[in-house]
């Protein structure tokens, strides 16, 4: 596997095919580990970030793990951000320094970072709302890596952290939703804050820090310490299909009682899609919320949400230039945009 190959299809979490993927984009849970025998990253040495990743990767050998390893101190920026943008590392993994890398499988749905915050994160993504699916999934990838490796654990603390909101489980339970109606009836701020008395974040399209562009929220827990991992679990568990009825409420209230204006706004908002010469990937993230909930209202009905969701990752700008095999600046993106968003709205209408 290349990097270059994945340009070719979305993750499996991007197909929307699992249960809610509708609202939910994707279930994910990530495990923070690290090995007994070394500093944590911000107190190791060059040598020993060395030596963490050759052992990481004689784990990933020695459990027939099917995840492929890339070295991410020796990418180019353009992949680092590709990968970013994909989800499979973080910003702190692509902005790090010293041996560092990443390994997932062929369908995206498990990766592992090496040398970010902690030794070793684990994740699973899983299309729709699945984190019981996730759990199992990421379950026993860990227990084949524990075989292998001499994971930090303390009998009185749980599994130990570089940061103390990760000690115990050592767990972080999430789902990307979509939300914009309730954006557009401006109840997002009362439920934000209710979701914050019951320990839950709520982060942009690509974590912390990051803005919620295209009405995309990452709802996840805060701390794990004196929580097991099905508590956590069940906690989001209980939680999100709330969230799923009202943003269903919404939608119906802006259609019953506001069907022409909404019927308007994401015409104008396919309209310019398909006919725009240039367009930033901030105003196609926006107009592609509007098109994805219009096809979810019947409002659409020559798209299908799989092709929205390749839309918007293909569309940001390290896929672009990836897709295009050039570094590009930002209005030579943004005229590039344009082209491939009209060209593939005639490909899915068959032109």
């Amino acid at each position: 596997m290349t990097i270059d190959e994945l340009t070719r299809s979305p993750g499996e979490w991007l197909k929307g095919s699992g249960p809610e993927s509708d609202i939910v984009i994707c279930s994910r849970i990530r495990l923070a580990r690290n090995l007994a025998d070394f500093p944590f990253i911000s107190k190791a040495s060059r040598s020993d970030k060395s030596d963490i990743v050759s052992q990481i990767r004689d784990a990933l050998h020695e459990s027939d793990s099917p995840l492929s390893y890339f070295d991410v101190e020796k990418l180019s920026d353009l992949d680092r951000q590709f990968l970013v943008e994909r989800h499979l590392i973080s910003r702190e993994l692509k902005e790090g320094e010293g041996p560092r890398g990443v390994a997932f499988n062929a369908d995206e749905s498990a990766s592992v970072m090496v040398n970010e915050e902690d030794h070793l994160r684990i994740q699973v993504m899983r299309s729709g709302l699945a984190l019981t699916e996730a759990w199992e999934q990421i379950d026993e990838l860990d227990n084949r890596f524990e075989e292998h490796l001499d994971y930090a654990f303390s009998q009185e603390l749980g599994y130990l952290s570089a940061c103390p909101t990760n000690v115990g489980t050592g767990i972080r339970v999430g789902v990307m939703l979509h939300l914009p109606a309730l954006g557009q009836t401006e109840q997002l701020d009362k439920f934000f804050r209710a979701l914050q008395k019951i320990y839950l974040s709520v982060r942009g399209l690509h974590g912390e820090g990051t803005q919620p562009y295209g009405d995309f929220y990452q709802i996840s827990n805060q701390q794990t310490l004196g929580k097991s991992e099905q508590e956590l679990i069940k906690n989001l568990t209980d939680v999100i299909p709330q969230l799923i009825e009202y943003e269903r409420k919404a939608r119906q209230t802006l259609l019953s009682e506001k069907r022409q204006v909404l019927h308007d706004q994401v015409s104008r908002a396919y309209g310019v899609l398909k006919t725009a010469h240039t367009i930033s990937s901030e105003e196609t993230m926006l107009l592609l919320s509007s098109v994805r909930m219009g096809i979810n209202l019947g409002l659409i009905d020559d798209l299908d949400i799989a092709q929205v969701n390749e839309l918007f990752i293909n569309t940001q700008p390290a896929h672009l230039q990836k897709i295009h095999g050039q570094t590009l600046a930002v209005d030579e993106r943004n005229v590039l945009r344009a082209t491939y968003l009209r060209k593939k709205f005639q490909e899915f209408r068959g032109e």
